[in-house]
């Protein structure tokens, strides 16, 4: 463990969460340490398929967009999503992704045609991660501490006082911290050291999640492959999700109502027959981490110098990513606003915008995801028996579940309003001056987008990337002429005339 005593920002957690927190926060002059009880370059489990938008622009800032759009499934691996009666079996509805290859070039279909030089990327965590993670370690203003738990974590006015034993030795050192943020997940040290208490809805949905490798399952499709494929029968609901496009799978087994306990359930029996291979079939389990669905968020993101984000703010059921991204986005919220009080041109009251900004935000993504589950639950309970019949009432029975699966799930794959359709308003930050009312939106079309302005220290200065402007929106009384087609890698204050 380093000989380190004190710093100006402690990040607990190096998940995707806190390392994009870390990079950024270096990116605007800050020196961060973080603390992850991970051992260097060990492999995270293969969560979260899917980088938003929204993200995607982050890691273009960053200079890191390049390598995570070269990272994941092969160039030519369809990204679409696939429902049938088995991942082996009849196809009854494609939502059609492009994959990596013909992201910038495909124009028909549900998710093409995004409102930004960097649209969504299917990659999963487990490539991810190792280039969020070296790229943070190259960066001179970034310490990274693997195999070390923080304990004892005491929150004062001004600072923060933790506990860092080294897992490996058991040694023992005291570390004082500015600023103390905990991206340290659903079970999260800093939340309890905060007195945060998570709240929300009851369980709605186990899952049986399980990591393979099946060499020999690609080959047995009917159709062609698909980054994700929804298997649909009478007997078991579930989604398999390519994870190298060979041999690696991700499968979730959606138990059934009355199934409460995960071992209670055949594993075995349930993946052949979401795979829809027999007994003959050979896997491998390479881990498994069974979840719960529910949305629950804690009711504090901060106490005084110490912050939480991501799953330690949020957790809810995890469709297409919705996790990470929106932890992602907490992380870039806290950055400028730390940034701006420690690079000395904001004051401490600066940081009271992000609970007040986030945790609106948060609640409206967590509903979003729980009520698409609440329509997969009432799907998956109404398949009909004749699903896998031959013949005309098969047929129907499966044009009429495809219909369905396509009409709920467009929305979760296929989501640009959900990634350009939040805002904040004057009644959920201190910061926003009144501005034009908010366009209505959906999950897969955009809100016209407005100028986001921010009041800070008597003055204005706008504090979001804006991809597009809505015309009607008069810009040109706040943004000097000089500067409003400005391209920089650093982002430029622009000052308005007072109201």
């Amino acid at each position: 463990m380093p000989e380190v005593s004190e710093c100006d920002v402690l990040i607990v957690g190096a998940g995707p969460v806190g390392l994009t927190l870390a990079i950024d926060l270096a990116w605007r002059g800050i020196s961060v340490t973080v603390a992850e009880t991970r051992a260097r370059a060990a492999p995270p489990e293969p969560k979260c398929n899917h980088v938003a938008a929204r993200t995607m622009e982050i890691f273009r800032r960053l200079g890191i967009a390049g390598k995570v759009r070269d990272a994941g499934l092969p160039s030519d691996y369809p990204h679409d999503i696939s429902y049938r009666t088995s991942f082996t079996g009849a196809e009854l509805t494609r939502i059609r992704i492009p994959c990596r290859r013909d992201r910038f070039t495909m124009k028909d279909g549900p998710d093409c045609n995004w409102p930004t030089p960097e649209p969504p990327h299917r990659i999963n965590q487990i490539f991810l991660e190792p280039i969020l993670f070296e790229h943070a370690a190259s960066q001179p203003r970034i310490r990274i501490v693997n195999r070390v738990s923080v304990e004892d974590v005491v929150v004062g006015d001004s600072s923060a006082d933790v506990r860092l034993r080294d897992l490996d030795t058991g040694d023992v050192r005291r570390l004082n911290c500015r600023f103390l943020i905990g991206c340290d997940g659903a079970r999260s040290v800093v939340r309890k050291a905060i007195g945060a208490e998570l709240s929300g809805d009851a369980i709605i949905q186990r899952v049986q999640s399980t990591y393979i490798r099946a060499p020999g399952l690609i080959d047995r499709q009917q159709h062609a492959s698909a980054w994700g494929t929804g298997a649909i029968n009478p007997r078991r609901s579930g989604m398999v999700y390519a994870i190298d496009g060979s041999e690696r799978w991700l499968v979730h087994n959606y138990m059934k109502p009355g199934e409460t306990e995960f071992e209670a359930v055949d594993r075995d029996a349930s993946l052949r027959t979401i795979l829809g291979v027999g007994p003959d079939f050979n896997y491998e389990i390479i881990s498994k981490e069974d979840w719960y669905g529910r949305r629950l968020i804690a009711n504090k993101f901060r106490d005084r110098c110490a912050f939480i984000a991501g799953d330690a703010a949020h957790i809810w059921v995890p469709y297409a990513g919705f996790g990470m991204n929106a932890g992602i986005a907490d992380a870039m919220n806290l950055s400028w606003l730390l940034a701006a009080h420690l690079n000395g041109w904001a004051p401490a009251s600066i940081l009271d915008a992000y609970e007040a900004e986030r945790w609106p935000i948060t609640s409206q993504v967590s509903k979003f995801a729980m009520s698409h589950a609440e329509a997969e639950i009432r799907r998956r309970g109404g398949v009909p028996e004749n699903i896998e019949q031959a013949g005309p009432e098969g047929d129907a029975a499966r044009a009429g579940v495809g219909r369905l699966a396509y009409q709920i799930n467009v929305q979760q794959y296929a989501c640009a309003g959900l990634n350009f359709g939040t805002y904040y308003t004057r009644r959920s930050s201190p910061m926003t001056a009144p501005n034009s009312p908010p366009t209505p939106w959906t999950a897969t079309r955009p809100r016209p987008c407005r100028v986001a302005v921010r009041r800070i220290c008597g003055s204005r200065t706008a504090a979001r990337s804006m991809t597009r402007w809505d015309r009607s929106s008069r810009c040109c009384g706040w943004i000097p002429q000089s500067r409003s087609r400005r391209s920089s890698a650093r982002p430029a204050t622009a000052r308005c005339r007072s109201p």
